[in-house]
Formats: structure tokens, sequence, C-alpha cells
């Protein structure tokens, strides 16, 4: 099954790439089912966001529309990971990936920076993954990563749940931090404008779902209260996109058989159109 935004049978004229990897192999979480996550968000997204008329199925598009070439690529093996984002960066286009859990960022970060170099990062989640003693896994993303990235034009969003060991780390590194608090306390344009404003020319978005408040987001693999709300990421996705520099993004630890009514699936399938609606032209 395709999500309901490929509009496509052709990768060679599509501008991006949909492709799940159903991996949740180095998750340490209680809550199982990520892999999952690819089939039902595909799923969801043609149920709920699609609607006939004289017998033809037709999506229902984000307000700004839809005007990029969208490709389904299917699912792959984390194995495949470092391959298939090579080949869909070799021919630049924009992968967008549904996980699984949040390790295979790791992968696809690794790939990315052989065409960009050091990324940008834009890391959207309720925990740091910052931890250092142990790596490989979903908790160690962060500091798996330092060598792909560039720190000083990085930026965590949502963070809430540290541990000392991670809160030490995002210290040592300067890495700077907007927690759910800041954005109230603040207001989402101006946040919005510090990270537009602090992030580089290549930009890649990961999105733990889990950074959004159980409220709207249920069905993850690690919820955590006092979450961000889906119009703030959604208005900083749309954001970050329209600026143009963005190479790729990540929709990771959706938990399928804890979500209630299917709302967090359809949230990051909506989610996912909204960033490409945005998507700069340039």
């Amino acid at each position: 099954m395709k999500i309901c935004w490929a509009n496509t049978e052709n990768f060679d004229e599509s501008n991006v790439v949909i492709l799940g990897v159903p991996d949740e192999s180095k998750s340490h979480s209680l809550r199982k089912g990520t892999s999952e996550a690819p089939h039902r968000i595909r799923e969801i997204s043609n149920i709920r966001d699609t609607y006939k008329r004289d017998n033809q199925t037709s999506a229902g598009f984000p307000l700004g529309g839809i005007n990029k070439k969208v490709y389904d690529y299917g699912n792959i093996l984390k194995t495949e990971v470092n391959d298939a984002i090579g080949k869909i960066i070799s021919k630049s286009k924009i992968p967008i990936t549904i996980g699984g859990d949040h390790s295979i960022s790791t992968e696809i970060i690794k790939s990315l920076s052989k065409k960009y170099g050091p990324i940008s990062l834009v890391y959207f989640d309720a925990h740091p993954d910052f931890i250092s003693s142990s790596s490989g896994y979903y908790g160690s993303v962060l500091h798996d990563i330092l060598p792909y990235i560039d720190i000083k034009s990085s930026v965590q969003i949502g963070i809430r749940t540290p541990e000392q060991e991670e809160m030490d780390n995002i210290k040592k590194y300067n890495l700077s931090v907007i927690t759910p608090l800041d954005i109230l306390r603040n207001g989402i344009v101006k946040i919005s404008d510090t990270i537009l404003d602090k992030i580089g020319k290549s930009v890649y978005v990961s999105v733990d779902m889990d950074a959004i408040d159980p409220a709207y987001a249920p069905g993850v693999s690690v919820p955590v209260p006092l979450g961000l709300g889906n119009l703030e990421v959604s208005y900083i996705l749309k954001s970050i996109a329209s600026k143009g520099n963005i190479v790729g993004l990540d929709i990771m630890e959706v938990c399928p058989s804890y979500d209630i009514k299917d709302r967090t699936s359809h949230l990051a399938s909506r989610m996912i159109a909204e960033l490409i609606s945005s998507l700069n032209d340039t």
C-alpha cells in the first residue's frame, strides 16, 4: 500500500520519495510495535485523507496543495538504508522516511553526510537521545551522529525528560535545546524565527512523535506529558520547508498497537503532507 500523497509511479520524475523502514531492533521501550508504523500510517492516510466522487479517489490536500511529484518507494530493511538514501539524494530528491525506532535516523544521517557534509539537524523528541556510555541504539542517536552534523547549527525541540548523562552531554557540546515551556513563554513565531536563523544550508529534520503531547499523539513508544502541540510542530516543519534548504525528514516511533483511534498515525500522515506542501521550489 502506498501513502495517499504519492502522485507518481515514476521514481525518476519525483521530487520527494517516501520510504518505510519497519525496524525496531534497537529500541529498549517496553511498548513494542513501531515496526508496524510504516504500513499503518500509509493505510490510515488512504482511509482518512482521501475522498471518493464519481468513482474517483482523490487525496484531501493541505491548503497549500501539493505541487511536488511524490513517489512511494515502499519498505526497505534497515541494512538497505544507506544504499536507498544514497540513490534518492544522488538524483537530488528529498527522502521522507517512516520508522521504526529512532536509531534508523543514524543510518540516514550518515548517508546524507556523504553528499552534504555536516548537516544542520532539527531533532524533535521528548528525550535528548544523547547517551554516550552506550551506542548504536535509539537512546544514543545524537552521540552516534556527532561526526556527521554541524552541532552549532543544530537544535533539539520538545526535550522534557533527560537523563543526567544527557544533560551533561548537552552542556559539553553546547547543543541548543528548545523545550515546550520555551515555546509557551516566547510564542511559536519567535521560536520558529530563532530556528530558521540558526540552521544552515543543508537541514535534516527528525521527528520522534513523542515530542508531541500524548493528548495529540498517544500512540508512541515512550509517551511523556507536557509536550508540544500538533500545530506547533507543523508550523515549525512548514517554516523550515519553505526556507528551501531541507534535505530530508523522518517520522519515527509511532506505535500503532498503543494508539487511540489511529490519531497518531493520522497525524504523522498529515505532517508529511503539510511539509511537502510547503517545500520551496528553489
